[in-house]
């Protein structure tokens, strides 16, 4: 035993704590990348993949969906075989969505792509915290908690760079003038940028391998393997501390069994709660968050900025979180997670509002050519299809045929969608520019608009006759042509969602994690918070996969509109339902529900 405790010495055990921090930081990385790696690409795959907005849109909610998968059994999984482990395959599964994504030709490739590397997001987001919480000792706990979610902003900045890297290569290929070798090397620049964030994931996956297993998953097997553990990072004396309150914290579990089998889950301690961290959860991404982050780059081309720009326009937003969310950390413990979340959302609906009222000064100007549209379909009713190469002098000729006399939309900087439908089921496109000499064209078909089954007729419709629209023809709903604004305008729109970014990071951003663990009772802390991740990333998904179709078919202010209603709601709770807990133990946080209960 002597040998034992005498095997590390304090410079082994920095550097063991070192590499921890080190472990938790590319966790972090990674996790950010998962998230922020589709900005970049987006605008480069959509001008080279043929897919139509609402499969982009699944392309984009893809990771989130494989994030709720993953989260709901990655408490069981971490249980079963090991923190360790867990975090290997975690990193594994994201190494190899790389080559499945880059080297797909086609949608079900690319969906499956993202899947796997959403499930790897959420297994890492979950089985990271969980082992530094387990591994770390208490003086350190704070700040390998910090290193992780600072690393993951981060990650979102590495994402923006790749991006921007790209972005210069494209805009050089394009001064060529050769359209044909702009859609290759555009095709080539998506699968690049995934190809260009798998080293983390690697190097993640070989600092797993260098750490030890938690010390506290490793005590319900063999107290010993769990000492020999603990002595890499601790002195022999906290070492023995540690192993004494596991060995009491597990003791009154089964002692009181019996007594916390008659206490009803229903209470109001329990059930008040749990049911505000899932509003809060679900308000939190409701906010648009992940959405203006992994569309980023549409929205500012949408808004008046180049391609370039647009992509140094995602760079600065990535920063602006990394940084803003430093200054979060620093003023959670002084003025508290409720004046943090006041503050945030305070700010969120104001950036909101003023970025829908942007967005909707130019929306005003837009015209509807649905007629004209329409009467290309009736032109060759048998194809029941339409494809419409969009460009400057398309939108004169719609311009002219609309008998439009306004001078707000310029022919060589102009905007077209089309919303078209098959029975009752409705598709739309992506929007084209005419100043864009390497756009694709607008592709209208009824496999973009019907599902492929009734299984999936029955979520995207419930109410429509899945039967008819097989058949139905094709009609043109509305086709939208609209100005693109100047760059200043783009660059104002920048600006505010910029304000967003900051009032997010610094609020919502770094407290709604705190309020989730702080929220739950003990009894229900770990099905509570499952519970609630899920809510969160369930609502995410769906508001990405929706996004590019509702602001084709409603528009970008009605969009940001959206999003600032849902904040008000998260205002409310957060300032006349959430308790302060700053300074609070868990303990005294539950009491307080209890008491609110029986008052």
């Amino acid at each position: 035993m002597t040998t034992a405790l005498t095997a590390y010495t304090d410079q082994t055990r920095r550097r063991y704590n070192l590499i921890l921090q080190v472990v938790a930081g590319l966790g972090g990385l990674l996790y950010g990348i998962d998230v922020g790696i589709i900005g970049g690409a987006l605008p480069y795959l959509e001008a080279t993949s043929k897919l139509d907005p609402s499969q982009l849109s699944i392309i984009v909610a893809a990771v989130l969906l494989g994030s709720v998968l993953s989260t709901l059994f990655a408490g069981l999984l971490a249980d079963w075989m090991g923190r360790k482990p867990l975090m290997i395959l975690s990193g594994a599964a994201f190494i190899l969505s790389i080559p499945v994504i880059a080297l797909s030709q086609g949608y079900s490739s690319l969906f499956f792509g993202r899947l796997l590397q959403g499930m790897s997001g959420g297994l890492i987001g979950i089985v990271v915290p969980l082992y530094l919480a387990e591994c770390l000792s208490a003086s350190t706990r704070g700040k390998g908690t910090g290193v992780f979610q600072w690393m993951l902003t981060f990650g979102i900045v590495v994402a923006a760079l790749i991006g921007i890297f790209f972005s210069y290569r494209v805009e050089a290929v394009a001064r060529l003038g050769d359209a044909a070798a702009l859609f290759d090397f555009k095709n080539h620049a998506w699968r690049s940028i995934f190809w260009m964030s798998m080293p983390p994931g690697i190097l993640f996956v070989l600092g797993a391998f260098l750490v030890t297993e938690s010390p506290r998953w490793l005590y319900r097997r063999s107290p010993e393997r769990a000492r020999a553990a603990l002595l890499r990072s601790r002195a022999p004396e906290q070492a023995t501390i540690e192993l004494r309150e596991m060995e009491a914290a597990s003791k009154p579990a089964i002692a009181t069994a019996g007594v916390k089998a008659s206490d009803s889950l229903l209470r109001r301690k329990y059930v008040i709660p749990f049911l505000l961290a899932c509003i809060i959860l679900a308000c939190n991404t409701a906010t648009g968050i992940n959405s203006i982050i992994g569309f980023n780059t549409n929205i500012l081309i949408q808004s008046g900025l180049s391609d370039l720009q647009s992509h140094w326009g995602y760079v600065i937003l990535t920063a602006c979180n990394f940084c803003f969310t430093a200054i979060g950390m620093t003023l959670v413990d002084r003025k508290g997670r409720k004046f943090l979340f006041i503050l945030g959302t305070s700010g969120i609906i104001l950036a909101m509002l003023i970025v829908g009222t942007l967005f909707r000064q130019t929306e005003k100007e837009n015209i509807d050519c649905r007629d004209q549209i329409q009467a290309l379909v009736s032109a060759n009713p048998g194809a029941q299809q339409l494809t419409y190469q969009f460009n400057k002098d398309k939108a004169q000729q719609l311009l002219a045929a609309a008998g439009a006399t306004s001078a707000a939309i310029d022919p060589s900087r102009a905007s077209f969608a089309i919303i078209y439908s098959y029975g009752d089921f409705t598709g739309t496109t992506s929007y084209a520019r005419s100043d864009d000499p390497a756009a694709p064209p607008l592709i209208v078909t009824r496999a973009s608009a019907v599902p492929a089954n009734k299984v999936q007729a029955l979520f995207q419709n419930p109410f429509g006759n899945y039967e008819a629209a097989r058949t139905a023809p094709l009609r043109i709903d509305k086709a939208v042509l609209g100005p693109v604004p100047q760059q200043s305008h783009g660059w104002l729109v920048a600006i505010f969602i910029y304000m967003f970014i900051a009032f997010y990071a610094t609020g919502p951003g770094v407290c709604v994690w705190l309020a989730l663990s702080e929220l739950m009772p003990t009894r229900i802390r770990s099905n509570g918070m499952s519970i609630a991740l899920v809510i969160n990333q369930l609502v995410s998904a769906i508001l990405q996969a929706i996004f590019l179709p509702f602001v084709a078919k409603h528009s970008y202010s009605s969009m940001f509109y959206l999003f600032a209603s849902f904040t008000v709601v998260y205002f409310l709770t957060t300032t006349f339902l959430f308790p302060e807990t700053k300074g609070k133990t868990l303990e005294e946080i539950e009491a307080f529900f209890e008491k609110t209960a029986t008052d």
